[in-house]
């Protein structure tokens, strides 16, 4: 085989190579492009459920000596004054407080408990999840009401490779995990009010690199 037929052969293969990266591409996109729409409708109600990491302040009326702050171990129990240790993980704060006062009867007359909770985690399941070309991928506490727009704040937006209109929100929804659109970019450059979806505990956003 002659030099000249030899590089002949090594430019049709890279030629080759490039159409199936691009035809590839092409596929994944249309691929994309045939997921529905995030849900629009915020979910009906939820109860804030305190997590490993949660700092909690617990206050027992006329009792200053028994309220205190406290920190959710990784074991989801948190230790108190005259209790020492109690499962805090999975608990509302109201749940909590019923247990703490239970807990207490033995000690005090008629306890009054209130717990707060001053700096969020969450349970793992109930975090919202950000991954791919976020400027700072990380799971955040879910709060109701959160959007789209909030997740992507609290990320420091994206970054410039991102292609933010490809973006997935990943749901489980009645036990099957889903996955929807997202146009991230219509959100966060163009101001697409109604790209701001809606977003629920549990959901992943990913965000792939833009193709170049």
């Amino acid at each position: 085989m002659s030099e000249a037929e030899r590089s002949a052969g090594k430019l049709l293969q890279r030629l080759a190579a490039v159409f199936v990266t691009i035809f590839g591409a092409v596929i994944l996109a249309g691929c994309a492009n045939t997921l529905p729409d995030a849900p629009k409708v915020a979910p009906a109600s939820h109860r804030y459920l305190i997590g490993p990491g949660d700092g909690l302040k617990v206050f027992v009326w006329q009792n200053s000596d028994l309220s205190t702050e406290a920190i959710v171990r990784p074991d989801g129990m948190v230790s108190l004054p005259l209790i020492h240790d109690i499962r805090a993980s999975g608990k509302t704060p109201t749940q909590l407080a019923d247990d703490i006062q239970g807990r207490l009867k033995k000690y005090v007359n008629g306890p009054v408990v209130t717990v707060m909770v001053n700096s969020f985690v969450g349970l793992y399941s109930e975090q919202i999840r950000v991954v791919g070309e976020a400027a700072k991928p990380q799971a955040i506490p879910y709060r109701k009401g959160m959007t789209a727009l909030d997740a992507m704040i609290a990320v420091g937006g994206l970054t410039q490779f991102a292609d933010g209109d490809r973006a997935t929100l990943i749901r489980t929804v009645r036990g099957v995990q889903t996955s929807f659109r997202l146009r991230l970019d219509g959100l966060l450059h163009d101001g697409i009010i109604s790209d701001n979806v809606p977003l629920e505990p549990g959901d992943v956003i990913t965000i792939p690199q833009t193709y170049l």
